[in-house]
């Protein structure tokens, strides 16, 4: 059995605090067939000159700005020489025989599976699941699977799953072929969601390999909470809904969604966070726009409603949410001073 040689892309910005240890631990794990991808988008932290003289077996895209994570993974998509891209943040750590278990996987699965994704764990609280792919709730939220949960709690065999998420991915190059790679536009934050959304749309599967391990610092460029990462959750978890809801779904979940949004809103307000609710305000300039791209999205549609709404989880209550975000608050809150944002 051959297995495939993977295209590994890194989008930088500012994160020449990062790279060291995420190339370290990356350089022991690929084989000599891989290609490894940094896209710099337009730091001036020196993160290009420390590249080019340290390690230089990667290939580096220098950007003259920052185009985030969809512009600065689109960017590198052209270069890409193989049939597997992996998509890993400059605050992802690899184990060493990660990219092993993912490229044996990879050998093996069906045709129609398009996203593979790893274990990601918390860099402070390795015990911790960050995210072992992405959970769609009736809601319209879209939040990691298993996060906060025990690692030795999970699974060990492959799992079905929504979407992955794009802090660690391994995709099929034939799927992002079919369904186009990020939205531009997202910046960041849910690009990975959309992805997920029109990868669905159109048949393809996606599967968590448990036992493939990252550790992840975890919102280590924008923060944690910070007002520019709360705004662009607001817009872009709009953008996705419009682009990629069915009608039909719509219709059967627009109560929960605009619920949501009402306690989310209320919320935000009464705790000042105003930038999740601009965020939300200015899909309104955008949704001529949006509506275009539904239609093309929506036209190409292969999957049934039931096959996508058999993955829509149902809405915690509004304490169940709370209590869970505060015990991530809690986790959180345990991370060095030294990793968050610098």
């Amino acid at each position: 059995m051959s297995t495939p040689a993977i295209s590994i892309v890194i989008v930088n910005w500012n994160g020449r605090h990062l790279l060291p240890q995420c190339l370290a631990h990356l350089q022991v794990a690929v084989a000599p067939t891989d290609q490894v991808i940094v896209v710099d988008n337009g730091s001036h932290d020196g993160s290009v000159e420390w590249l080019t003289s340290n390690f230089p077996w990667v290939e580096v895209i220098a950007l003259p700005n920052n185009r985030g994570f969809a512009g600065g993974n689109n960017a590198a998509l052209a270069l890409c020489r193989h049939d597997w891209l992996l998509l890993i943040n400059n605050d992802a750590f690899v184990s060493p025989n990660t990219i092993f278990q993912l490229r044996q996987f990879a050998a093996t699965c069906q045709p129609d599976t398009g996203a593979i994704a790893p274990t990601l764990l918390f860099d402070h609280a390795p015990d911790l699941v960050a995210s072992s792919g992405i959970v769609l709730r009736c809601d319209g939220v879209a939040i990691d699977r298993d996060m906060t949960r025990p690692l030795a709690d999970i699974p060990t065999n492959p799992q079905a799953i929504a979407g992955a998420s794009g802090g660690a991915v391994l995709l099929r190059r034939a799927m992002i072929d079919d369904i186009g790679f990020f939205a531009d536009d997202f910046f960041n934050y849910l690009e990975d969601v959309d992805l997920a959304w029109r990868a669905l749309l159109r048949g393809w599967q996606s599967f968590h390999l448990p036992t493939a391990l990252f550790r992840h610092v975890y919102s280590a460029t924008s923060g944690q909470g910070s007002p520019f990462k709360q705004r662009l959750l607001g817009r872009n978890r709009w953008r996705t809904l419009i682009r990629c809801l069915p009608t039909e779904l719509w219709w059967r979940y627009f109560p929960a969604i605009i619920s949501y949004d009402i306690v989310a809103s209320i919320a935000l307000a009464l705790s000042g966070k105003w930038a999740g609710i601009a965020g939300r305000l200015s899909i309104i300039a955008d949704f001529a726009t949006l509506m275009s791209q539904r239609h093309t999205i929506q036209s190409r549609r292969t999957a049934t409603i039931d096959e996508l709404s058999a993955w829509l989880r149902p809405a915690p209550w509004p304490w169940q949410e709370y209590r869970e975000i505060t015990h991530l608050a809690t986790i959180m809150a345990q991370r060095p001073q030294n990793q968050s944002k610098e």
